[in-house]
């Protein structure tokens, strides 16, 4: 059986749960297209940004 030869110190124990503190992104329903998109980020289908037209709508 493998046993560890060395007790992990806290700060690799820390580095190998850091992990597990991440979270799933966050999606939100846009207002004008209903398309789910990142918050702060622009529109892909629509081009929308805060309300200004910053790309051109995808066909």
């Amino acid at each position: 059986m493998a046993v560890p030869k060395r007790k992990t110190s806290p700060m690799k124990r820390g580095f190998r749960r850091s992990a597990d503190g991440l979270t799933a992104p966050a999606y939100v329903e846009d207002k004008d297209s209903g398309e789910l998109r990142r918050p702060h980020h622009v529109d892909l289908k629509t081009g929308m940004y805060r309300g200004r037209q910053i790309l051109q709508p995808k066909n």
